[in-house]
C-alpha cells in the first residue's frame, strides 16, 4: 500500500477533497517524523508501536584492508507489531492440518 491509496481511501470512505485527504496524510506523517526525531516512541493501538533505539560506536573493520574503522553512534527505529494486528494477519494464514486420504481400495479386495 502507497501513501496515494490511503489518501484514495480517505477520499472514498470520508468523502473528503484530495486535498484535504493529501494534508491529513501529510500532517500525520509529519507529525510522527518529527516524534521519532526527538526520540519520543509512538504507540498506536491495535496496530503496533515505533521505537528509537540508540546504538553504541563501536570499532569496526574495513574487509578489505583489515584497517579498523570507528563506527560512530547512531539511532535506528524499530517496528513492533501490536498484538491485536499479529493475531488478525495469522488468522488468515494459520497452517491447515492435512487431511489422512485413505488409499483406494482395489476391487479384488487387496490393497
Amino acid at each position: 500500500m502507497l501513501k496515494s491509496d490511503l489518501i484514495a481511501i480517505l477520499v472514498a470512505k470520508r468523502q473528503l477533497t484530495q486535498k484535504q485527504a493529501e494534508l491529513t496524510i501529510e500532517t500525520i506523517f509529519e507529525s510522527m517524523k518529527a516524534a521519532l526525531c526527538r526520540g519520543d516512541n509512538i504507540e498506536i493501538r491495535g496496530l503496533g508501536a515505533f521505537h528509537v533505539k540508540n546504538y553504541q560506536g563501536y570499532n569496526g573493520r574495513n574487509p578489505k584492508t583489515g584497517e579498523v574503522i570507528p563506527v560512530k553512534p547512531k539511532r535506528g527505529i524499530l517496528f513492533r507489531t501490536g498484538k491485536e494486528l499479529r493475531d488478525r494477519v495469522n488468522r488468515g494464514h494459520a497452517p491447515q492440518k492435512q487431511q489422512q486420504v485413505a488409499p483406494p481400495k482395489s476391487e479384488t479386495g487387496t490393497a
